[in-house]
């Protein structure tokens, strides 16, 4: 089977055909280095790095190239550094918060599970390349300047809006920008500003005097280019970034370059929710890997990062999710079946199921592929009673191994990790799945009951009713299924 992505592009399901099967290539935005990263951050993080797995199974470790960037100069990482530390030079505080946060990062996205990128560009280490392209841009008639600015000129890119499928015409009827005197059209967005006192500054551009600094959209731009070239394979990121940042970077690129594409491929993950609703300080739902790493925030007890993994991949990648303790829950109960159905395996044959891989291709189907998990933990259960080494056990362990859940050692590892004793939090779910399915069957809505029964069922639960023979009432118990 070929590998099909869903390009958000062109809006179809494609073929992928790579540029040179000797150097696939595939840029994912990385993060602003200002804060812990937080949960929805983690989705991107880790449905591409399955992409980036599979990419090095299918043309081999050497010919995939894989950059995400580190985005270290923006005004959010300026506040942060003067409030944190107010006593010290401006570049200097700067320096501290990223150092300090893309540690942060690194260490919580390895306990996900995630590989290194190929390529880990910093922004601050390309501004020659930013240079470069405001002034090829400005050159060529798709960039002016104003007040010591540099803004891309929309009206002079006739497709622009292309992949956020929405004209200029109606994008400008409800837009929210920053309306400055200077600009030619309310969509004209910055490549280069000026730099205030004390913040980090660089030769301008386009015999601009001032020291300044470059816009969001010019860095990414500038880091694909030098790493992946021009035109490059696949660009991937959060849904959230179609409109205005990918499409921004697709304007400047294609503009500079004279490229009827940047990347053939644009990939996006779906939103993330929690608990049914937004991600917001405000709301207090706003979590962090760190806080589920590490404290009782979310629930009542930390997590460790494969089930955090798990959860992610239990919703097919372009679909919404939403962040619940049932979710991680279930995953943390799909985790232990398999690491049991593991335990007296000896894999030594790399085997990874072709359905595993047959899924994967398939634009990612990572649901399919759990499927499938759980079909080889149920063949190897039935087949290794005798504590013999079962096909479907060592397939199981390299499928596991294969989709970032380490090696056979760190499944072991894992199982001592995850309690088998129910903890509060599953006792909750449980107690009030059973009271709501009592009422339910009470009101003879026996299709919610039934619905209820089911949910349970697929996060391991199974429910036994029993008559009490002292009353006559239908008594209902639980045990997970193993």
């Amino acid at each position: 089977m070929a590998l099909t992505l869903y390009n958000t592009l062109t809006r179809r399901k494609e073929t992928f055909r790579p540029i040179d099967p000797g150097n696939v290539r595939m840029y994912v935005c990385g993060p602003t280095v200002y804060d812990y990263a937080h949960i929805g951050n983690a989705r991107p993080v880790i449905v591409f790095d399955v992409l980036f797995r599979l990419l090095r199974h299918i043309y081999g470790e050497k010919h995939v190239t894989y950059a995400r960037n580190i985005t270290d100069v923006e005004d959010k990482i300026n506040a942060r550094a003067a409030e944190e530390y107010p006593g010290l030079p401006l570049n200097d505080a700067i320096h501290l918060v990223t150092s300090k946060t893309e540690k942060q990062f690194h260490a919580d996205i390895a306990a996900l599970g995630v590989l290194p990128p190929t390529v880990e560009p910093r922004a601050t280490e390309h501004i020659p390349g930013m240079v470069r392209l405001c002034e090829t841009l400005v050159a060529n008639g798709h960039a002016y300047v104003a007040e010591d600015h540099v803004l891309f000129d929309v009206s002079s890119m006739p497709d622009y809006g292309r992949l956020a499928n929405r004209s200029l015409v109606d994008m400008e009827a409800g837009a929210r920008v920053d309306v400055a005197p200077y600009k030619k059209g309310p969509m004209d967005f910055v490549l280069w500003k000026p730099s205030k006192p004390g913040e980090p500054g660089w030769p301008s551009p386009a015999g601009i005097a001032a020291l300044g600094r470059p816009g969001w959209h010019i860095e990414c731009s500038a880091m694909a280019e030098q790493h992946l070239g021009q035109v490059f394979d696949i660009h991937g990121g959060g849904i959230d970034l179609v409109f205005p940042h990918h499409e921004n970077e697709i304007a400047q690129s294609r503009c500079a370059h004279g490229t009827p594409v940047m990347a053939n491929y644009w990939m996006h993950n779906g939103f993330l929710q929690v608990e049914g609703e937004k991600m917001s300080k405000s709301l207090g739902n706003f979590v962090t890997i760190r806080e589920l790493l590490e404290t009782t925030k979310f629930g009542d007890r930390s997590w460790p990062g494969e089930v955090l993994r798990l959860a992610m991949l239990m919703t097919h990648y372009r679909q919404p999710i939403d962040w619940t303790s049932k979710t991680l829950l279930e995953a943390r109960l799909n985790l232990l079946r398999w690491v049991e159905a593991v335990r007296g395996s000896d894999p030594r044959d790399e085997t990874v199921s072709p359905t595993v891989i047959r899924a994967l291709e398939n634009d990612l189907n990572t649901p399919e592929v759990i499927a499938e998990l759980h079909r080889l933990a149920r063949l190897a259960k039935s087949t290794n009673q005798d504590d013999e080494p079962s096909s479907a056990a060592n397939q199981l362990v390299w499928a596991l191994n294969f989709l970032g859940f380490g090696s056979h050692k760190d499944l072991l590892r894992i199982n001592e990790e995850l309690d088998h004793a129910i903890d509060a939090a599953l006792k909750t779910v449980i107690e009030k799945g059973i009271t709501d399915r009592n009422a339910a069957r009470k009101a003879k809505d026996f299709k919610e009951a039934d619905r209820i029964r089911d949910e349970l069922s697929a996060m391991g639960i199974q429910l036994k009713d029993a008559k009490d023979p002292a009353t006559g009432e239908i008594v209902t118990t639980w045990e997970v299924k193993r």
